[in-house]
């Protein structure tokens, strides 16, 4: 029994007996590392990258906005900005919140 418990002398697993857990602590930790690279991310700090075209439709205004800014402007009419405030919001499910009409 004394010999198993001294492995390096000359009895026992020896010290190979650490080379199984660190193969598989480098097989946990490479498929880790690669779903990590190659998964979507759903949601944290970064957002995934999906290319420089989705990048330049990032920066074009709302409609909503565009609404707006063309009512600020004085483009549009009250009636006309209410009116085609409310076919945007039937469309897009989203409008000014606390409206009262």
């Amino acid at each position: 029994m004394f010999e198993l418990a001294e492995p390096w002398t000359g009895g026992g697993p020896g010290p190979w007996i650490l080379f199984v857990p660190v193969l598989w602590a480098l097989a946990v930790f490479g498929v880790v590392t690669l779903l990590r690279r190659t998964a979507p991310r759903l949601g944290g700090p970064g957002r995934a990258f999906r290319g420089p075209r989705a990048a330049a439709r990032d920066d074009a205004p709302t409609p909503l906005a565009v609404l707006g800014r063309r009512f600020a402007a004085g483009e549009i009419d009250e009636e006309e900005y209410w009116g085609r405030l409310s076919v945007l919001e039937e469309h897009f499910g989203a409008g000014p919140k606390g409206r009262t009409a």
